[in-house]
């Protein structure tokens, strides 16, 4: 079985995606007092998605189905920058209070999220 990317790019199997780390589970992270409303604006960005293929099945013009792309993304890019300082605001924070090895650990993901939004 293969996993498809946000650009729909085919990848490997989940398998060989990096491994969660001891942070995943049942812990409770930042987003979870905005959870619903995060839910919500998935939903929404959904329904875009859903919109796009409706554009191209009744043969829309190329350009009215791109500007859409573009507030589909735009509306993602958001999300992603929501989530990241909640992130920022509760893991990492959480981490520079307890000290030690895992600040770094914190910091690191966050860098590597941001350089990974940075190349979409």
């Amino acid at each position: 079985m293969t996993t498809t990317d946000a650009t729909g790019a085919t990848g490997e199997p989940p398998s060989a995606a990096p491994s969660p780390g001891p942070h995943h589970g049942h812990q409770v992270y930042g987003y979870h007092k905005q959870k619903d409303e995060h839910l919500k604006r998935l939903r929404r960005i959904e329904g875009q998605i859903r919109g796009l293929q409706r554009l191209v099945d009744e043969d829309v013009y190329c350009i009215d189905i791109l500007t859409q792309v573009s507030a589909s993304t735009k509306a993602l890019q958001s999300f992603a920058l929501q989530l990241l300082e909640e992130h920022l605001r509760h893991c990492v924070a959480d981490a520079a209070v307890k000290g030690g090895a895992e600040i770094d650990e914190k910091v690191e993901e966050a860098k590597q999220a941001i350089a990974r939004l940075l190349r979409t």
